[in-house]
């Protein structure tokens, strides 16, 4: 192949992005595990037979997680109706609603708890983004949130050699803690997750006031 028939890497939104790769996303569920189990599911405790807000829910990696903590009353939203697609046949019962973090189509204090993995990442101003999930939050609910060390946007290879390259913005842990105090949460825990000393995520547990 000669370097003209060499495919240039087309940058996708979230939605468009993730359209095309829910099939295949499932592949990654495991290094996804690795970077956030230990430091995210200690934080559901007392979590059980609260309504959990899943945004940016993907296939529904986290929800086994969320079951195993007798968490059951859970609404998956994301922004990828391929995602949800996926999602939906492995958990028919799980409520469904295709929707943008930073326009949420909920009731003010909804849910006691909302639950973002992996999103963040994806958003350019996070402000609006946090606004939206303190509209939904039940006074005293929990932001259970994380924060990537990414660099730049990662390259997604599918199963048939197609590259999906998804826009993504870095986020310095200092600025996320103060958008998040901007919109008038206080921060209850503020962890990092290392791998060979180097930095690769920030989980943060925030409660609304």
């Amino acid at each position: 192949m000669s370097y003209k028939d060499k495919k240039k890497s087309v940058l996708y939104d979230s939605s468009e992005g993730y359209d095309l790769f829910a099939p295949d996303y499932d592949i990654g569920e495991k290094f996804l595990d690795s970077i956030d189990n230990n430091a995210v599911f200690g934080l559901l405790k007392g979590l059980k037979g609260k309504r959990i807000l899943d945004v940016g829910a993907g296939t529904g990696r986290i929800i086994p997680k969320l079951k195993k903590f007798g968490i059951e009353n859970i609404v998956a939203a994301d922004v990828s109706g391929g995602m949800l697609k996926v999602l939906k046949k492995k958990f028919p019962n799980i409520p469904t609603v295709e929707a943008d973090i930073e326009k949420l189509p909920f009731e003010d204090e909804s849910f006691d708890a909302v639950i973002s993995l992996f999103v963040i990442v994806h958003l350019k101003i996070l402000e609006k983004a946090f606004e939206e999930v303190y509209r939904v939050l039940k006074p005293g609910g929990v932001f259970i949130l994380s924060n990537i060390n990414q660099r730049k946007p990662p390259k997604l290879l599918t199963k048939k050699g197609e590259e999906i390259v998804i826009k993504s913005f870095y986020h310095i842990p200092e600025h996320v803690i103060s958008a998040l105090e901007g919109a008038f949460f206080k921060i209850e825990k503020n962890e990092f997750v290392y791998e060979k000393e180097v930095r690769i995520n920030q989980i943060i547990m925030a409660v609304k006031i």
